[in-house]
């Protein structure tokens, strides 16, 4: 595995966009810049961006609860594949083994992690999209974090994102507590 570079992102939010005071609300977020070993060429078998995958939720969770300092309720994933690579590559690192190590470290994860992936240029952004963790029905909980690294995706690289948060949106007003589809 070859990590170019990490950042890591803390945002304590205490009003709304309009301006209304609330409760602290810390969403937390890390961003792994990978080298694509799979840039520019057709392969079936992406197993070896599973393990990096895995290996990369153990290491960067750990950092991103002490950067939360409170337990995390909420939870997703998000990669940004460099022009060199395809969309795949992103949902290879993200979805089969990911998910385990950070399930491990925040003590749950009964819902499926959020997740998003996209091919986008230098510089692009992501939307990572956060859930409850153990309730995916909790509307309030459904949050998202606009992501980006200013040097990166390259063409043969992936942003690989993992986010937390402790609560819910500022004031939701859409639903209280878990819902069950309709």
């Amino acid at each position: 595995m070859s990590v170019r570079k990490t950042v890591f992102t803390k945002e304590i939010i205490t009003a709304d966009e309009m301006g209304q005071a609330s409760d602290p609300i810390t969403r937390v977020a890390a961003l792994a810049v990978v080298r694509n070993p799979f840039a520019g060429v057709h392969r079936d078998d992406l197993s070896p961006l599973f393990d990096i995958g895995a290996q990369l939720g153990e290491a960067l969770t750990q950092e991103l609860l002490h950067m939360l300092g409170a337990p995390a309720v909420c939870y997703g994933k998000a990669a940004l594949v460099g022009s060199s690579g395809a969309m795949e590559h992103g949902a290879a690192l993200l979805h089969p083994a990911l998910g385990k190590p950070v399930r491990a470290a925040i003590g749950g994860g009964k819902s499926l992690m959020p997740s998003n992936h996209k091919v986008a240029a230098l510089g692009g952004s992501i939307d990572l999209p956060l859930g409850h963790k153990d309730e995916a029905w909790s509307f309030d909980h459904i949050d998202t974090m606009t992501l980006w690294v200013p040097d990166a995706p390259r063409a043969d690289e992936i942003v690989l994102c993992i986010g937390l948060s402790d609560g819910t949106r500022v004031h939701p007003r859409v639903g209280k507590g878990p819902r069950s589809p309709t």
